[in-house]
């Protein structure tokens, strides 16, 4: 008994400290009503926080009071976490916890990417918008312009379906009376000028960068005055791992529209109502009922691949990537492969006071189609004209053909029997050095060289129905084209900071460059004895002609540039940044070799003032305002100014024995012009940067003016004075003004969904200010040739002083005499109407809209609920005129007793024998205006799976989902470019396709 009590009394104290820990354990997971205020440093309630217990989904959000009440035990962390400031995390410990968050500044600290180096985006002064990789477009894109649609206010534009086909591009407004890439923005490529977007895969690329306004782009001198793009691609990075990432897709394409033409039994039916006679055009006894359009499209396949290795530490870091991508175009016939490699490692030496870096970058793309030529001879023309009433073959299994009708070519014919291949290799090697001379002074030095081979292939086989090759009996056509480049940048940054108040940076450079372009040559050869090995083997050929043989004159560019650029900075509050650049170019005239583009622009971050410390309505508020001066020295051969002789013809020499033999007659094919420089651009800029919400609604507001003087442009002139009855010289002028605005929201943001959005709008106004001066004058030059039956010399665009470019001047369609046949108004010479006419002459045309659009815009919005995105993406323009080509010529009735086909509106609308029905008037001129759902995505994300998946994301995307238009063609997104915007050409638009894709990105 004794030793049980004795038992007990040894287990009390251990039952009293057990009690005692269980009620402290109970104590200290006991979940507390945790109740507070989260303010901003100001003392601002902040309304709508999200408040968190870290690691699970138990949370609340703060009233407008900025209030929060939520159970939790003591002891977890709670996260807070708010649009526009720095997430913070606080451990519970008593049931009262105010929170004060401090604002996020990253949006102000991220760096941008300026010319020849980076800036802070508080420090910026001039026009420039960023696009992050992840904020791009998504679709099956072939160039990384294509992504930029309706990202950047100012920047249109036009994309296409075919594979082979480049997006057109412009920036601000055309400012050249030069087409290609006269009027293209300038392309850095990871800080190599001019670089090729060829080398770059979208699934490679980090961010890209536009810089819009003069003061901005005048660091690149002579090449900037349509802007500058630098694209950034993704680099190593510096963790100590090593990572593995793949993204691919698959996608299929379908043709959103097609014309409707006439069907068999329609044709039929039109023919016998209007006593047409077709019976000589097909086979009475056995029509056809053949729709030409399914003949030749087809649903597209493409497939897209990269494979991306990156990582290092902090001394050396590396990546490298390789991309393939296989894109079948709807129209049988065409298609694109591309193979890119991208190899890219860095490094630093000497104490870590010198860092290298190398990088290795290679393409390679083949590209197919078929004959887009005009006069019927186009794929895509002869799908829509040709009789439905034939078949595509004869009942011995050749191809079906009629010769009696004029331009008549069968389509699939075509396809099949003429072959256009190109291979294209490009080779670039860069190598850059930064030496930290001392604290702030770096020196740079960058080396790039660049190869691009061009190899064209194509074949006319001996069943061609081409004229220029049908009684060729095969045609086999190769030639080749090498371009090279050689750039030497090196210049030297100087960066200081002055009592924590002046930011100073200096940068001097100089660069040489030597382009040797259109180096090549190639020769056609005929007669082969089969079609079996098309263009692999010119040798078996019996025929070649010196006529036939191609060449090319080799174009050497040289360019040397002095620059430099000076920013002031004090206290992030006053900015100023100035620049001038210095080029000398061989590409003109020896009087004019030599050019200067200063800038300067400033910037006053006005809620860094005293007296806006203690107000609540803005986040973030700059003015900024600029002007600068840039060149156009794009598209330029070495020959521009320089007189150049030819061969013009032919000429047979008899010599003292008779014999006769032909000789090359040499003659002038341009002529001299020493005092021929760049186009020049002068911008001026202002634009107000704004935050509101704690930075949930900010945005910018744009205006430029932008003038162009000095245009190049061919003018004609005597034959007395000159060898050349042609010269190119410096004349015109032509403006741009415009406002652009850029709204960034997010509207709704709860602790499991968040909506953000992006509007950016922007108007321009073009205006050819001039063309004519003292010394060479033109009133005006007619553009733009549809090409219709009748009327084959009748231009409908017309370039001229006081309107823009892309100026429809148009017959005026007045309806119809009593005979049905179209009547147009007729003007006297005075301009005077006196009445109708069915024979207008060109003083008959009159000004009739322009291409140019009133408004461009794009509107994206981003919705995110756990671990789910959608993305839809709106964009499109308003207020401008297109000249539907296309119906305009399948709106000629005599196409049918020609044995060809019409639109099936023929039918309803149309006199069997209106000879004028396709009269390039402004009958045919319509509204261009669209609204497109560009982009819509879904997607989902695992997060980390396992120890080997640290990241996988699926997604499926719609590109075209519908449009909203009362265009009658086949799509109104068609080029906004060139000298001839807004032609709907029937023989070159290729159909507009629907894209639905299914994708992957997965990080190891």
């Amino acid at each position: 008994m004794c030793k049980v009590q004795m038992k007990n009394a040894r287990l009390r104290p251990f039952v009293l400290f057990m009690a005692l820990f269980l009620m402290n354990v109970s104590w200290a997971f006991a979940q507390l009503t945790v109740t507070g205020r989260v303010q901003s440093k100001s003392g601002e309630p902040l309304i709508g926080v999200n408040v968190v217990e870290k690691g699970t989904t138990n949370g609340t959000v703060t009233d407008l009071d900025g209030n929060y009440s939520l159970q939790v035990a003591k002891g977890k962390t709670l996260v807070f976490s708010y649009i526009g400031f720095i997430t913070q995390e606080n451990v519970v410990k008593n049931a009262r916890m105010n929170v004060t968050l401090v604002e996020d500044t990253e949006t102000l600290e991220e760096v941008v990417v300026i010319g020849y180096g980076s800036m802070q985006r508080k420090d910026v002064t001039s026009s420039i918008t960023s696009v992050k990789a992840e904020d791009l477009n998504v679709g099956v894109v072939t160039s990384p312009a294509q992504m930029l649609q309706g990202k950047v206010p100012g920047l249109t534009v036009a994309n296409t379906s075919d594979p082979n086909g480049s997006a057109s591009i412009s920036l601000r407004g055309a400012s050249s009376l030069r087409a290609g890439e006269a009027m293209e923005p300038y392309y850095v490529i990871d800080g190599v000028p001019g670089a090729s977007l060829s080398l770059v895969a979208p699934d490679d690329i980090e961010s890209i960068d536009v810089l819009r306004d003069a003061s901005a782009t005048a660091i690149y001198g002579s090449k900037a005055a349509n802007g500058v793009i630098i694209v950034t691609t993704k680099k190593g990075n510096k963790d100590g791992h090593t990572n593995v990432s793949y993204s691919g897709y698959v996608a299929w394409d379908k043709t959103m529209n097609s014309l409707d033409m006439m069907s068999a039994d329609q044709l039929l039916t039109f023919a016998k109502d209007n006593n047409i006679d077709l019976s000589s055009y097909y086979d009475v006894n056995n029509p056809a009922n053949t729709n030409w359009q399914d003949e030749v499209l087809r649903t597209g396949f493409s497939h897209n691949h990269n494979v991306s290795i990156n990582g290092g530490n902090e001394k050396t870091n590396y990546s490298a990537s390789i991309n393939f991508m296989d894109r079948q175009g709807v129209v049988r016939g065409t298609s694109m492969d591309r193979l890119n490699a991208r190899s890219f490692v860095q490094t630093k030496a000497l104490n870590n006071r010198l860092q290298l870096a190398f990088s290795v970058n290679a393409s390679i793309r083949n590209s197919s189609t078929g004959p887009t030529g005009g006069n019927g001879q186009s794929v895509l023309d002869a799908m829509y004209y040709y009789s439905p009433l034939v078949p595509v073959k004869n009942a011995d299994g050749s191809w079906y053909g009629n010769t009696q009708i004029s331009q008549n070519f069968n389509p699939v014919r075509m396809i099949s029997e003429d072959r256009y291949d190109t291979k294209e290799k490009l080779l670039q090697g860069t190598a850059q050095a930064t030496l930290h001379i001392i604290d702030g002074l770096d020196w740079n030095l960058n080396l790039s060289y660049q190869n691009q081979q061009y190899i064209y292939s194509n074949y006319n086989s001996s069943k061609t129905e081409l004229p220029s090759v049908a009684s060729r009996n095969g045609q086999a056509d190769r030639s080749t084209l090498e371009n090279t480049r050689k750039q030497m940048e090196t210049y030297l940054n100087w960066n200081h900071t002055f009592a924590d108040a002046h930011k100073v940076g200096v940068m001097l450079g100089y660069s040489w460059e030597q382009a040797d372009n259109n180096d090549g040559f190639g020769l056609k050869v005929y007669n082969f004895y089969n079609d079996d090995l098309t263009y692999h083997n010119l040798g078996v050929a019996n025929n070649i002609s010196i006529n036939d043989v191609i060449s090319n004159n080799l174009s050497t560019l040289r360019m040397i540039s002095f620059y430099g650029r000076v920013n002031y900075s004090y206290k992030s509050r006053y900015l100023l940044q100035a620049t001038v650049r210095r080029d000398g170019s061989s590409a003109f005239g020896v009087n004019n070799r030599w050019g200067t583009f200063p800038s300067v622009s400033a910037a006053w971050r006005i809620t860094e003032e005293d007296f806006m410390k203690d107000q609540s309505v803005f986040n973030d508020l700059k003015l900024r305002v600029g002007y600068g001066i840039s060149g156009n020295s794009l598209g330029f051969d070495a020959f521009y100014s320089r007189p150049i002789y030819g061969s013009t013809g032919w000429f047979t020499y008899v010599d003292a024995n008779g014999t006769s033999s032909q000789y090359r007659i040499l003659g002038a094919t341009r002529n001299s012009n020493p005092d021929l420089k760049w186009e020049t651009t002068g911008m001026f800029n202002i634009g107000v940067d704004f935050g509101f919400l704690n930075n949930r609604l900010t945005g910018t507001i744009e205006y430029y003016d932008k003038r162009t003087s000095d245009l190049i442009f061919d003018y004609a002139v005597s034959t007395n004075r000159y060898p050349y009855g042609w010269m190119t010289a410096n004349v015109g002028d032509i403006s741009n003004k415009g406002v652009e605005i850029t709204i960034n929201a997010i509207p709704v943001k709860t602790h499991n969904f968040t909506w953000s959005t992006t509007l950016n709008l922007s108007h321009n106004k073009n205006v050819v200010e001039k063309l004519s001066n003292d010394m060479y004058s033109v009133e005006y030059s007619d553009r733009a040739n549809p090409d219709v039956g009748g009327y084959t010399s009748t231009q409908v665009q017309r370039i001229m002083e006081g309107a823009p470019l892309g100026q429809f001047y148009l017959y005026e369609w007045a309806g119809y005499d009593e005979n049905g046949g179209s009547i147009f108004n007729d003007y006297d010479a005075d301009g005077n109407l006196v009445g109708t006419t069915d024979a207008p002459t060109d003083e008959d045309r009159r000004p009739h809209g322009s291409a140019q659009p009133k408004l461009t815009y794009g509107w994206n919005n981003d919705f995110t609920w756990k671990n789910w995105t959608l993305t839809a993406f709106f964009q499109g323009v308003a207020g401008n005129k297109i000249f539907n080509a296309t119906r305009c010529y399948y709106n000629n009735v005599s196409l049918v007793s020609n044995g060809k086909n019409v639109l099936a509106e023929v039918a309803e609308g149309q006199n069997a024998h209106d000879s004028r029905a396709q009269a390039p008037s402004d009958r045919y001129l319509e509204n261009g205006s669209y609204l497109r759902l560009s982009t819509l995505t879904l997607g989902y994300n695992f997060g980390k799976l396992g120890n080997w998946i640290n990241n996988l994301r699926v997604y499926a995307t719609c590109n075209n989902v519908f449009t909203i238009t009362g265009y009658k063609g086949i799509d109104p997104e068609i080029s906004l470019g060139g000298l001839e915007p807004g032609m709907d050409w029937r023989n070159t638009t290729y159909p507009r396709t629907r894209t639905f894709m299914v994708g992957v990105n997965v990080n190891f």
